[in-house]
């Protein structure tokens, strides 16, 4: 699953990096896009580091997100760094990662529930 998670990785940050990335079939925003990928993201890597506190993985992917926002400040790219894209990546991942563990304490629940007897 790690590399699963390394290769959306990589993905995200080449799409984020290019000058003029392609167009994605019914243009979402630039916001919607960050919040999907990061979503994305963080499921990934939820997944591929089970055993990680949820804190250590939201500040790596809030830093991520930072990074790209970084790259893109880079004037030759010709893209725009922001703020408030940042914010919806780490929103996204906080969103992600509480929905992740409710539905996880309700899974849980069930399937620590006792046993109908007939």
């Amino acid at each position: 699953m790690r590399f699963v998670f390394f290769g959306a990785v990589l993905f995200a940050v080449i799409m984020a990096s290019l000058p003029q990335p392609p167009q994605i079939p019914g243009q979402p925003s630039d916001k919607v896009q960050h919040i999907i990928a990061f979503a994305v993201l963080t499921l990934l890597a939820r997944s591929a580091y089970p055993a990680t506190k949820r804190w250590r993985l939201f500040v790596s992917l809030a830093f991520l997100g930072a990074l790209i926002e970084a790259v893109q400040a880079i004037p030759m790219l010709h893209r725009d760094a922001s703020l408030h894209d940042w914010l919806a990546d780490c929103g996204a991942v906080a969103v992600t990662m509480g929905l992740m563990a409710f539905v996880g304490k309700i899974v849980g629940a069930a399937g620590n529930a006792p046993a109908e007897q007939s």
